[in-house]
């Protein structure tokens, strides 16, 4: 299969996207705060979805969703949140991205709500700090935590969920024809050569 041929529909500056797209309304630009106010707050207290992208030295991305009880996240202060890093699959993806690159961005979902709440910030990775022992799940506190120092947050309109029907039944797809996670997890170890028994 051959690659798309884009070589002469690019758009390689910012003046030609500006161009294109325009120019975003004032209120637009003046919605982002340096801080987690008291309605960011208690948005993250109700959210029991979060979205982490981190972005490596070398640039890679990676995006990697979070979930767990409503209000998972942590709101340390104003300026720092905190994220249990629960037990995975030992991939750290994130984690591996933070220490190359601390920048990340966040995406908080609540479950029935279209409009997301946005925090970008820079990362840092602790371990023994007494914070963890307030994320405990099931009595048990997370060995590591990710601290973000809030740079930017704001509110995100519902455009994408709302034409996405993602909250509603009836756009759902039947569960019977849904992909199925290990047809495509065995199908991508058979790509990289690896046997499955």
């Amino acid at each position: 299969m051959e690659k798309l041929d884009i070589q002469n529909h690019l758009v390689e500056s910012q003046e030609r996207l500006r161009e294109l797209v325009g120019k975003p309304h004032e209120a637009v630009v003046m919605k982002s705060i340096a801080m987690i106010d008291e309605q960011a707050a208690a948005y993250i207290a109700m959210s029991s979805m979060m979205f982490m992208a981190t972005s490596g030295e070398d640039g890679r991305c990676d995006v990697s969703p979070k979930g767990d009880g409503a209000g998972f996240v942590h709101v340390a202060n104003p300026y720092q949140l905190v994220i249990p890093d629960r037990p995975g699959n030992k991939r750290v993806d994130s984690l591996r991205n933070i220490l190359g690159n601390p920048h990340v961005g966040l995406l908080f979902i609540i479950p029935g709500m279209e409009e997301v709440l946005r925090v970008n910030g820079r990362a840092s990775i602790i371990h023994g700090h007494s914070v963890l022992e307030e994320l405990s799940f099931k009595g048990k506190a997370p060995l590591l935590g990710i601290v973000v120092d809030v740079e930017e947050c704001f509110i995100h309109c519902p455009r994408a969920l709302k034409h996405a029907g993602i909250w509603e039944h009836d756009h759902w797809p039947p569960q019977e024809e849904l992909p199925s996670s290990k047809d495509i997890f065995q199908a991508h170890l058979k790509i990289n050569g690896y046997k499955i028994d």
